[in-house]
């Protein structure tokens, strides 16, 4: 055991390093990045300077296109199932999509499952503190994409010393009542085309993202944590089970190691 205690110890400090060396390395890429747009904005702003003609075209360009909303891309036709009909109208492609990645829930046989089942009783502060939600908050990326509110996680985190207190008296509120907000429950669903495809008439060349309000993904990530930390100190789960256990994976694979 205690061979193992150094070698966990020794990958920790050597895990360590090279988390630091790669956060220098990539602040440093960001850094050259960053000069070389700028050298790269100064080279056009330069010929744009010494050519009449391109004067004029971004005069024209800043007059007239610059104000203008970005225009949409638009959305190939799509196959109805494997016949060859097209599709071009927005209603027909929503209803191909809607049948490939919403499929019809049918109801689950439970007549298997046995009536009576054993719970184990668990005593937690059910309230959450301000610490938890400054902690998530702060742990989740700045410019993670949000639903149609567009209240973004670099807004939570630039008012964090204000919202603190009412995120945390809302996010109790909603535990105390068992009531999850009807806001939160609204989602933005995204279709995105898959990368290196040679057609994208089929509805398979497409994949789906879910956008979620930042404020319900704050509650649901202190919600994980909490009950990830039930299950490690009641020991819920087998040793066996690695995904989704902090570090759980590191001492386990010491531990086959010595055995």
């Amino acid at each position: 055991m205690y061979v193992a205690c150094n070698i966990y110890n020794i990958f920790l400090i050597n895990t360590l390093k090279a988390w630091n060396k790669y956060l220098k390395h990539n602040d440093h890429k960001n850094k050259i990045i960053q000069q070389m747009k700028c050298i790269h904005f100064r080279s056009q702003m330069h010929e744009l300077s010494e050519a009449f003609k391109l004067i004029w075209c971004f005069a024209k360009w800043a007059r007239i296109e610059s104000q203008l909303s970005k225009k949409l891309s638009q959305f190939s036709s799509l196959k109805w199932s494997d016949i060859d009909h097209m599709t071009t109208t927005f209603e027909k492609k929503i209803e191909i999509l809607r049948e490939k990645f919403f499929l019809s829930s049918s109801q689950a046989n439970v007549s298997n499952i046995a009536k009576s089942f054993t719970f184990l009783t668990v005593s937690f502060n059910s309230r959450i503190t301000k610490d938890e939600v400054k902690q998530i908050i702060k742990w989740v990326k700045a410019d993670k994409a949000s639903n149609a509110s567009d209240i973004s996680n670099r807004a939570l985190q630039a008012s964090l010393a204000k919202l603190t207190s009412v995120l945390t008296s809302l996010f109790n509120i909603c535990i105390i009542h068992k009531y999850h907000l009807k806001q939160f429950k609204k989602t933005q669903t995204i279709v995105l085309c898959k990368l290196k495809k040679s057609d994208y008439i089929d509805s398979k060349t497409y994949w789906l993202i879910a956008l979620l309000n930042i404020m319900s993904k704050a509650l649901k990530s202190i919600m994980i944590k909490r009950l990830s930390d039930i299950i490690e100190i009641h020991c819920m789960l087998s040793n066996a089970q690695m995904r989704a256990r902090c570090k759980w994976f590191v001492i386990l694979m010491l531990n086959l190691l010595i055995d």
